[in-house]
C-alpha cells in the first residue's frame, strides 16, 4: 500500500516524500488506519518493520490540525533505553520537517544537570511531544516539573522490553498522572501473558495488529558451538587468534558476563568496548560513537543494543548465551546481513541450555549447523535434549559425567 492511499496530512506526507518513503511495511499499512481513527491499539511486530513511523506519522498527521492546544504535552511516548529514545526522537524530526509548530523533547537518565534543565525548561513550555524513559519520567512528574492532564496520546514502545527491565510499576505509576480520555497505544515484539495483562488494565478495546516474527536473513551463515560455560570466553579468544574482527557484537546475558568479557578480551589483546546499564549516558555515547565509526572492533553488549540501534554493516554476532526465545534471537542475529550484505551468527550454547536452542532451531525450520571446540579447550556436551547421566559420547560432544559430574554453573546477574 501507498502512503498516498492512507488518510495523513499533507505536511507528513512531504516530508516522506523528501526521504523517499512510499510503500507501506505491514505494520505500517494495518496500524495506521486505527490510529487515525482514534482506536486504541496494540500492535505485535518486531524491530526492523517500520513500527516507529507506524505510530509517529498518524500522531504527527493529526497534530498537525488545529484541534489541539499548543500549551500542553499532547503526546507521551515510553521508551526502554536511551538509545531508543534519541532513535525516536530523530525519526521524529524526519517525520515532522513541514511541521515547525509541533515541538518535541527527548527526556531520558545519565545526563547533566545543564541537560536536566533543559528538559525542564521544554515541557513546561508546552513540548507537544515528549519522549521519554520511565524513570527519567517520574523523576519529572515528582518534582512537579511537568503535567500530563491533557495528554492525548500515550505510547508505549517495546513494551515487552519495557517489563522485562522491571518497569511496570513506573508505566503504572506514570498512567495515574494521564487523564482517562486518551487514546493508548502498545507496540510489543512479543506477546506474553504479562503484556496482555498489562493490556487489558490500561487499553480499552484496543485493536490487535499481529506480525508473524520474520525468519533471519538467508545471507546470515547460521552457527552454534555446544561447550561448556567455562569454556566459552576461551571459545572467544581462540576464534578471534584465527579470524581477526572487525565490525563484531557480542550479545551477553548480564552486564557482569559483558564485563568479565571485555576484560578478558582486553588482556588477550583485542580492541573492545563494553555497553551495559551501568554506563552513564556520556560513556555509552561515546561507545557507540567509537564503535560506529571504527575505532573499536568489538562491541561487547547486553540486549540494550539487541533492538533499535541501526548499524548496517556489522560481519559478525556472538551470542555469548542463548536468547530467551526466538524474537530475541532474530533480534540479535539481525544486527548482522543488513542493507543487503553478508554476515555471520555464532551462538555459544551451554549443556543446560540445549533446550532452549533446539526450540529456536524448532522455529527456525531446520538444524543450525554445529561447529566444534578448538581441540585445547577439552571435550563438549552432547548436543541432545537434556545432559545424560552416561559416560558415552565422541570427543567434542561429550557428556557432563564424563567431566566428572555436574558442568559448571554459570553466574546470574540480572
Amino acid at each position: 500500500m501507498d502512503f498516498y492511499d492512507l488518510n495523513l496530512s499533507d505536511p507528513v506526507l512531504d516530508a516522506l516524500d523528501d526521504m523517499n518513503f512510499t510503500e507501506c511495511t505491514p505494520i505500517q499499512e494495518h496500524a495506521i488506519p486505527p490510529i487515525l481513527e482514534g482506536r486504541d491499539i496494540i500492535g505485535v511486530a518486531q524491530t526492523g518493520t517500520g513500527k516507529t513511523a507506524a505510530y509517529l506519522l498518524p500522531v504527527l498527521s493529526e497534530l498537525s490540525y488545529e484541534d489541539y492546544p499548543k500549551d500542553a504535552i499532547n503526546c507521551v511516548i515510553m521508551s526502554p533505553t536511551r538509545e531508543l529514545a534519541q532513535q525516536i526522537d530523530q525519526a521524529m524530526q524526519g517525520f515532522a520537517y513541514y511541521l515547525p509548530e509541533v515541538s518535541s523533547v527527548a527526556v531520558y537518565g545519565g545526563n547533566d544537570g545543564i541537560r536536566y534543565e533543559q528538559e525542564k525548561r521544554g515541557m513546561q513550555q508546552g513540548a507537544d511531544v515528549v519522549i521519554a524513559t520511565p524513570g527519567r519520567l517520574i523523576s519529572h512528574l515528582s518534582l512537579g516539573n511537568i503535567d500530563l492532564s491533557r495528554v492525548t496520546f500515550f505510547i508505549l514502545d517495546e513494551a515487552d522490553r519495557m517489563l522485562d527491565m522491571g518497569f511496570l510499576e513506573d508505566i503504572l505509576q506514570i498512567v495515574g498522572y494521564l487523564p482517562k480520555e486518551r487514546q493508548t497505544i502498545m507496540f510489543s515484539a512479543t506477546m506474553p501473558e504479562k503484556i496482555r495483562q498489562l493490556a487489558r488494565t490500561i487499553l480499552h478495546d484496543p485493536v490487535e495488529v499481529k506480525l508473524a516474527v520474520s525468519k533471519p536473513a538467508e545471507k546470515i551463515r547460521q552457527k552454534a558451538c555446544i561447550c561448556y560455560e567455562a569454556q566459552k570466553i576461551r571459545f572467544v579468544v581462540e576464534h578471534f587468534k584465527e579470524n581477526k574482527p572487525q565490525r563484531v557484537i557480542i550479545f551477553a546475558g548480564s552486564k557482569l558476563k559483558v564485563k568479565d568479557l571485555n576484560v578478558s578480551l582486553h588482556k588477550a589483546g583485542f580492541n573492545c568496548r563494553a555497553m551495559h546499564s551501568d554506563l552513564t549516558q556520556q560513556e555509552r555515547d561515546e561507545v557507540m560513537y567509537a564503535f560506529r565509526s571504527g575505532q573499536t572492533d568489538i562491541l561487547v553488549a547486553t540486549d540494550i543494543v539487541s533492538r533499535g540501534i541501526d548499524i548496517d554493516d556489522i560481519s559478525l554476532v556472538i551470542n555469548f548465551d542463548v536468547p530467551h526465545d526466538a524474537e530475541d534471537y532474530v533480534h540479535r542475529i539481525g544486527r548482522t546481513a543488513r542493507a543487503g550484505a553478508g554476515g555471520e551468527a555464532i551462538t555459544l550454547v551451554s549443556d543446560k541450555d540445549i533446550p532452549k536452542f533446539k526450540q529456536i532451531e524448532h522455529f527456525l525450520g531446520r538444524e543450525v549447523e554445529k561447529i566444534s571446540l578448538p581441540g585445547v579447550l577439552g571435550e563438549t556436551p552432547a548436543y541432545t535434549s537434556a545432559p545424560k547421566k552416561s559416560s558415552r559420547g565422541r570427543k567434542n560432544h561429550q557428556n557432563s559425567k564424563k567431566r566428572g559430574g555436574k558442568g559448571p554453573r554459570s553466574r546470574k546477574n540480572n
